[in-house]
C-alpha cells in the first residue's frame, strides 16, 4: 500500500454511538481525522440493540454529520468495522486435540484445522462461538504457544472460546446492513482489540488485568505468558453509581453531573456538609462510595475465578473506559488488590486529530478501528460518481452544490440478509503468534 487509506469504525455502547473515521498510513500509522457521537442512547442495554429504529436513526444521522466534515467529503460511507461487546460476552475453555502419523511436522494447515475443531465444540445452546484464541499446545508430550515446525505423532491445543449471545450480532447486521445498508467489513471483540493496543508485551508476559469500565458493563481481561488467560463482562458499570444518585430526587443527567464534578470514590476523612439545592453532598459520597467499592470487589474477584492470585499478576491493572474517569476508582483498585494500577492510553502510532475527540472516550473506538483496517483491506469510504452533464453541455447550479456533498443516507424498507462472509474473528493473527509465522511478540498482534 503506497497511499493512504480511509478507514471507518463504529461503537455501539449503553452509553453512546461513535462513528470515526481515520487515514491509515503507508507505515499502518492511524490517523483519526473525524469522529462524531450521540449521547443518552435508549435502545441499547448492556452492549446489545433493543430498538433497532431508534438506534439505526441515531447512526444515520450520525454517518451523515461526519460525512459533511471537511477532512472527510467528498467521500461516502459504504462500510465500517464493528465492535463487539455486551454483558453476554465471555470466555470458555476447551481442549481438542488431533492423532497424526508418526514423526508428522506441524503445519499451519494442522493448527488451523485444531482450531476449526475448537470452534465447533459443542456448547450452550443459547450462545455463539465468536472466536477460539490459541492459549497452548502440546505436540507428543512438549508443551509449546509455537508448535510449527516441531514434529510428533500427536497434537493438543487450549483454546479460549469467545462466546455471546446471539441477538448482539444479529442486531447489529440489522440495524447496519439491512436497515441502512452500511456493509459490515469486519466484526471484533473490543475488549481484544484494546488489548493488544493498550497493553505493553512485558505486562501481558508478566500477568495483568485490563478493565473497561463502561456505563452499564465492566469488561475483565486477564493475560498471562503472553496470553490471553481469561475473559468476562460485568453487569454493572458508572450508570450503577448514576441511578444510585437519583435515589436523592435528582433526574439522571443532574445525578450524572453531580457523580462527575463531586463523586469520589473513596471514603475520606473529611465529608463536606454541602447541601445544594436540597441535596445533601454527604448523601452523595455515601451513595458513590458503596457503590464503587461493590464494582470494584467484583472486579477483583476476577482473578480467583479465573484460577489465580494478586501476586500471579505483577504486570499490575490497566483501566480504560468512562467509568474509570470517576475520582478515586484507580486508588480504590489499588488498595483492594495490592496490585498496582494506571490508566490505559493509545500508542503512539494512532494520533487524534479531531478535538473533539478525546482520548479517554475513543481508545476502544480507535483500537477496533486499527484493528480492523490493519487486517482487512475492504473499501470503507468511496467518492461518488459526479453525474454526467446534461446533453446541452450546461449544468444545473444546485447540481453543482449537491454533488460536493454526500446524499444524505436513506434507510432501506428491505433488503435481502446476507450471508455471514463478512464475519471475520480476530485470531487469524493471533494464530500466527503462536505457530511463529507472525511478527515479533513485542509487534502488535490483532
Amino acid at each position: 500500500m503506497n497511499e493512504d487509506r480511509y478507514v471507518a469504525a463504529i461503537e455501539i455502547s449503553s452509553s453512546k454511538i461513535m462513528v470515526a473515521v481515520g487515514k491509515l498510513r503507508p507505515n499502518n500509522q492511524l490517523d483519526i481525522i473525524a469522529c462524531e457521537q450521540d449521547k443518552g442512547v435508549e435502545g441499547v442495554r448492556y452492549g446489545v440493540i433493543q430498538n433497532l429504529e431508534d438506534t439505526s436513526l441515531r447512526i444515520d444521522h450520525l454517518l451523515n454529520k461526519i460525512q459533511r466534515r471537511s477532512s472527510v467529503l467528498p467521500r461516502e460511507i459504504v462500510g465500517v468495522y464493528v465492535g463487539l461487546s455486551g454483558r453476554s460476552l465471555r470466555s470458555l475453555t476447551t481442549e481438542v486435540s488431533k492423532n497424526l502419523p508418526d514423526e508428522t511436522e506441524i503445519t499451519n494447515e494442522i493448527i488451523s484445522s485444531l482450531r476449526a475443531q475448537a470452534l465447533e465444540t459443542a456448547i450452550d445452546n443459547s450462545l455463539d462461538v465468536v472466536d477460539a484464541i490459541p492459549r497452548v499446545f502440546k505436540v507428543g508430550k512438549t508443551e509449546t504457544t509455537s508448535p510449527k515446525g516441531m514434529v510428533g505423532d500427536s497434537i493438543r491445543g487450549t483454546f479460549d472460546l469467545i462466546v455471546c449471545r446471539p441477538e448482539l450480532k444479529k442486531n447489529l447486521v440489522r440495524t447496519l446492513q439491512d436497515k441502512l445498508g452500511i456493509k459490515i467489513n469486519g466484526a471484533m471483540v473490543t475488549a481484544l482489540c484494546t488489548g493488544q493496543l493498550v497493553l505493553r508485551a512485558e505486562e501481558k508476559r508478566l500477568g495483568c488485568m485490563l478493565v473497561d469500565m463502561g456505563a452499564e458493563t465492566t469488561t475483565v481481561t486477564i493475560y498471562r505468558s503472553g496470553h490471553l488467560r481469561y475473559f468476562a463482562t460485568l453487569p454493572m458499570g458508572g450508570r450503577n453509581i448514576t441511578r444510585d444518585i437519583t435515589t436523592l430526587h435528582l433526574l439522571e443527567d443532574k445525578a450524572e453531573d453531580l457523580k462527575t464534578t463531586s463523586g469520589d470514590a473513596i471514603a475520606r476523612d473529611s465529608v463536606s456538609s454541602l447541601n445544594i439545592n436540597g441535596v445533601k453532598m454527604s448523601d452523595v459520597s455515601n451513595l458513590v462510595v458503596a457503590r464503587s467499592e461493590e464494582i470494584v470487589a467484583n472486579i477483583i474477584e476476577q482473578i480467583t475465578y479465573a484460577g489465580l492470585k494478586d501476586t500471579d499478576l505483577p504486570g499490575g491493572i490497566i483501566c480504560i473506559g468512562g467509568g474509570s474517569q470517576l475520582r478515586g476508582i484507580l486508588e480504590l483498585l489499588g488498595n483492594q488488590s495490592d496490585l498496582t494500577v494506571r490508566r490505559g492510553s493509545l500508542p503512539t502510532y494512532i494520533r487524534i486529530e479531531d478535538s473533539k475527540a478525546p482520548s479517554f472516550e475513543i481508545i476502544e473506538l480507535a483500537s477496533v478501528l486499527y484493528t480492523g483496517a490493519t487486517n482487512n483491506k475492504a473499501e470503507c469510504l468511496v467518492i461518488p460518481q459526479r453525474e454526467e452533464l446534461p446533453e446541452n453541455g450546461m449544468s444545473h447550479p444546485e447540481q453543482d452544490i449537491i454533488d460536493d456533498y454526500p446524499e444524505p443516507r436513506k434507510q432501506k424498507e428491505k433488503k435481502k440478509k446476507t450471508g455471514r462472509t463478512w464475519w471475520k474473528p480476530l485470531s487469524n493473527k493471533i494464530s500466527d503468534f503462536f505457530t511463529g509465522t507472525g511478527d515479533d511478540e513485542d509487534d502488535i498482534i490483532d
